[in-house]
């Protein structure tokens, strides 16, 4: 690591001009190759898996997507004249277009069932011939612009379906006001624009990098679309506060009278080597999202774990180059003047809050347990499920149509159930409408169509659509679809032979909740126990990798609790912009889980490394504890500031899942930062004193030795011990 840094410093104007190369190379290639994100989140194996494989060979044309056309009048008839005409326009100039297979009217003999009882919406089908994850959205909007420009006179036209609602996800909102607060903080804490600039500038040259690097390989390994929103909201995060602690650190070694070139050396092996390991307990969560079993949490992991390690490597090179370039000018000046002459082990203000911990651990770790639990208390109601185009703004096409078809069709009209079965005769035929007819009198069903037969030969499929009395996130529908699979179809399908599966959007749904349920354990599991185990290399202890597992569990589960009482409970939903509750995601807690436990770490190994550090200098676990906490808050505070408006800048947007990432990653990283690790974490080492850095000798001698301290670490902290940075100029 020393001579890497060594290296970087020396060559400050190659490795600047390498990383220059490598983000505008990188962008050029991007740029050349195009991108090839999926939309495909279907789990395999399952039910509806199943529905969409029969269909795809029965009929590829009519296997593709199917959205909906709906038109409204304020007064009047559907059938009015002049309404018909513009219908008419509106149908016509849609079915012109490329990709759409067959439009069907409302106004045709098909159609006619497409007229709601009051006469006054009516829509019309629009079927594509792909799956909406494969069309271009420039395609889409031209169906959406087409199907709307005969509107006006009284008429309403709006578009809904899975195309339309991609073809509308708005983009990442908030990222430059996210940067803006960042830099504010960084000015506040370093109280210079050169150190307040370098960490924004290394975070923005290896996101770039990186994001460019997930975009082509989008071509090569399935990766989902919002990877890249991913990616940035953890590249920025990370990429600041690991080059944060870096120049930190350099500074606190320049104060301390060391040279440019030792202090830069020794920051990077030192804080340097905190990063690279927290860099690791990042990637080893994001990745563990492997033992999913699902491919579309593969290329999330992996394009979210380039982010972070071009992140690191950029912090590990770029940062001591940039070290080099600007020399002392990341002091302010006063701090120049205060070179070797600056006394204390901390800021008076944490120094203070140390001794305070010191003296009353019990009561404050108490304290501190207490808002974390209450704050995870609404956890305890969180409900996993796909929200609906029912969630989305009101200015979207696809939420008005939505309205529109619950208000004419019923609420259940907007996520209907695909019924399929292999066609082998006209046995199958009448068998397949006996079992439709039983399954129109259950509870909760609001209708059933007529089997029609999709394809021919050995691939035809009988299909029927069956909509629910409830809406597509609403608990009762996910309970009539495990009815229907469980107990209704195999008892009407005994005896005919009949393999009924059933399908459609709202079932691939269930679907994936159920194969993320089945594996969740396994990967809370693998996170946890690989992180713990570099803990133990690193720290050569049992107890602090256990206490730091808890520690991220409570993190985690009082996140979970905030984002539950936003966003299903609905509790100051219109502070954040949230238009309408519903249940959430099933793989936002997986992704939430294995990025905040990463990140959580990352503030366990800065501060618990420092401890450490002391703790081999004196082997006083309270003077270890007090120091480090002492040295290491204010720092800790400031990175968790700038990721919670990093974060929290993702709220601003208009994308309901970047809204719950931004709000349940912004809050977790201020409670891990402001109670848990500052407040609960050391009270808690206070209380085990020795304990903490004990591990059996039978254990020991089997695990290999990890240094995250560096070999400067001792020299380094009885520096520190005597050196702090003064107050930074206002």
């Amino acid at each position: 690591m020393q001579q890497l840094a060594r290296w970087s410093f020396r060559r400050r104007w190659v490795v600047i001009g390498l990383w220059l190369l490598a983000l505008a190379g990188f962008r050029v290639l991007d740029t050349a190759v195009g991108t090839d994100y999926s939309q495909h989140y279907e789990p395999p194996h399952t039910d509806s898996a199943q529905v969409q494989a029969w269909l795809d060979a029965a009929a590829p044309a009519q296997a593709g997507d199917t959205d909906r056309i709906v038109y409204a009048v304020s007064s009047g008839s559907i059938s009015d004249p002049a309404v018909e005409h513009q219908i008419k326009l509106s149908v016509q100039s849609v079915a012109q277009l490329p990709h759409v297979t067959a439009v069907t009217s409302p106004l045709s003999p098909r159609g006619r069932s497409q007229i709601s009882h009051s006469g006054r919406i009516a829509y019309a089908t629009v079927q594509f011939d792909e799956l909406a994850e494969n069309l271009p959205t420039d395609v889409v909007q031209r169906v959406v612009d087409a199907a709307r420009a005969p509107a006006g006179e009284g008429l309403q036209i709006e578009l809904g379906g899975e195309a339309i609602s991609q073809a509308a996800q708005p983009g990442v909102g908030g990222v430059g006001i996210g940067v803006i607060a960042a830099a504010v903080v960084l000015f506040l804490a370093f109280g210079s624009l050169i150190a307040t600039g370098l960490p924004l500038v290394t975070a923005i040259v290896s996101l770039g990098t990186s994001l460019a690097i997930v975009d082509m390989l989008s071509n090569v390994v399935s990766i989902a679309d919002f990877t890249p929103d991913l990616a940035t909201l953890l590249g920025l995060g990370v990429g600041i506060d690991y080059a944060m602690f870096i120049v930190s650190r350099h500074r606190t070694g320049l104060l301390a009278g060391r040279t440019l070139m030792d202090s830069a050396v020794t920051a990077v092996n030192t804080s340097g080597r905190a990063v690279l390991f927290a860099g690791l307990t990042v990637c080893i969560a994001l990745l563990g999202m492997f033992t999913l079993g699902l491919k579309v949490f593969y290329g999330v992991g992996l394009g979210a774990s380039i982010a972070v390690i071009v992140t690191v490597l950029a912090a590990l090179t770029l940062q001591p180059a940039l070290l080099s370039l600007f020399g002392h000018r990341v002091l302010a000046r006063r701090q120049r003047r205060a070179i070797g002459h600056a006394t204390g082990s901390g800021s008076r203000l944490w120094d203070a809050w140390s001794a305070r911990l010191r003296r009353s651990p019990w009561t404050l770790a108490t304290a501190g347990m207490l808002v974390i639990v209450t704050l995870a208390l609404p956890a305890l109601s969180l409900r996993l499920g796909f929200s609906d185009a029912g969630n989305e703004p009101t200015v979207n096409t696809s939420r008005r149509a939505y309205d529109l078809l619950a208000e004419g069709f019923g609420p259940g009209f907007n996520g209907p159930f695909t019924l399929a079965t292999p066609d082998t005769g006209a046995g199958d035929r009448d068998a397949f409408t006996g079992v439709m007819h039983r399954l129109a009198t259950v509870p909760g069903v609001a209708s059933v169509t007529d089997p029609v037969v999709v394809g021919a030969g050995g691939h035809a499929v009988l299909v029927a659509e069956l909509v629910p009395t409830t809406s597509p996130q609403s608990d009762a529908t996910d309970t009539l679809l495990r009815h229907l699979r469980d107990d209704v179809i195999p008892q009407a399908s005994v005896g005919t032979g009949l393999d009924v599966r059933v399908g459609g959007i709202t079932a691939v749904n269930e679907d994936f909740s159920q194969v993320i349920a089945r594996h969740l354990a396994l990967f809370v599991g693998v996170v946890i126990g690989l992180s713990c185990l570099l803990l133990a290399l690193v720290f050569r202890s049992l107890v602090v990798p256990v206490v730091a597992a808890l520690m991220n569990l409570f993190s985690v589960a009082a996140s979970f609790g905030v984002v539950t009482a936003v966003f299903e409970k609905g509790w100051l939903k219109g502070a954040i912009g949230v238009h309408s509750t519903g249940p959430i995601e099933p793989f936002i807690p997986v992704l939430v889980f294995a990025v905040l436990f990463g990140l959580s770490m990352d503030y366990e190994v800065f501060l618990v490394a420092r401890m450490h550090e002391i703790w081999l200098e004196t082997r006083d676990n309270t003077i270890a504890v007090t120091r480090g906490l002492a040295q290491t808050g204010r720092i800790i505070t400031a990175a968790a500031a700038i990721m919670m408006f990093v974060f929290g800048a993702f709220t601003l947007g208009d994308d309901r899942l970047l809204k719950i990432f931004g709000l349940g990653l912004g809050s977790a990283v201020l409670i891990d930062a402001l109670i848990i690790r500052t407040l609960v974490l050391p009270a808690v080492m206070l209380l085990l004193g020795r304990l903490n850095w004990k591990m059996p000798s039978s254990v020991e001698r089997f695990l290999p030795r990890l240094n995250v301290e560096g070999a400067e670490a001792a020299v380094t902290s009885q520096a520190m011990s005597r050196t702090t940075e003064p107050e930074p100029v206002s």
